[in-house]
């Protein structure tokens, strides 16, 4: 046997990160709220003179309904997207049955735009046809792949799940730190934890560490600041 045939082929892996990117935006969002949005009604609740308890369970009433609404929104709005892409695949449907012609004229100018020769375009339309012609159209012309396809369910379990795990840093500050340090405490470790989120996300995403940290701590900061000053401002102690 030839030596070049005994050759293997080298088998290529590569890191994809698009499939993760439905649940993925939606941990990050919810993530982040939650250590955010709870962090704000702890530090401007503690900082107006609250009671601890007050403060606590003003943590707790912010984490469930925080979950429940993230939920609630995500899967409503991909909810949306998913009815758009269902609205658009009945459609190509239909002209598939009642026009195969057509499509398939469009898919090889689909092909040619893209830099193939009219009759190679040809070609891969007729034969991608053959395979699967809705795959193809919702592929190509539709630009709807089954890794970014609109999964409501999972983003909104994503968002509620990563939203109890970040409003948690708020609410173990409130119960660990001493009464009159709640909001120092909790600015600071929000702070912490948003560069951590940050960098996370971002590592996870395939994006610079640092960038990611810092653009997530710099706004929680700015919130945490707005937050204490509206407590200050009225500082009505319950």
């Amino acid at each position: 046997m030839p030596r070049h045939a005994r050759t293997a082929v080298p088998r290529h892996r590569e890191l994809h990160r698009t499939d993760r990117v439905g649940w993925l935006r939606a941990a990050v969002l919810g993530a982040n709220d939650g250590i955010v949005s709870v962090s704000g009604l702890v530090v401007g609740v503690a900082a107006s003179g609250a009671a601890p308890s007050t403060i606590l369970l003003t943590g707790v009433a912010g984490l469930v309904a925080g979950a429940m609404s993230m939920a609630a929104g995500e899967y409503v709005s991909v909810q949306s997207q998913a009815d758009a892409e269902a609205a658009d695949l009945a459609v190509e449907k239909r002209e598939l049955h009642e026009m195969p012609d057509g499509e398939l004229a469009e898919l090889t100018q689909i092909y040619v735009g893209r830099g193939l020769e009219p009759a190679l375009a040809r070609q891969v339309a007729e034969q991608l046809t053959a395979h699967d012609a809705l795959a193809a159209h919702m592929r190509d012309e539709l630009g709807i792949t089954e890794a970014l396809r609109a999964r409501p369910v999972q983003a909104a379990l994503a968002s509620a799940a990563a939203f109890t795990v970040g409003a948690l840093l708020p609410i173990a500050t409130t119960l660990l730190a001493p009464a009159d340090k709640v909001a120092i405490v909790t600015t600071l470790a929000t702070v912490a934890g948003l560069l951590v989120s940050g960098g996370l996300a971002a590592r996870v995403g395939g994006a610079p560490v640092l960038r990611g940290a810092w653009r997530v701590g710099f706004w929680g900061a700015m919130a945490m600041a707005a937050a204490a000053l509206v407590g200050r401002l009225f500082h009505v102690s319950v």
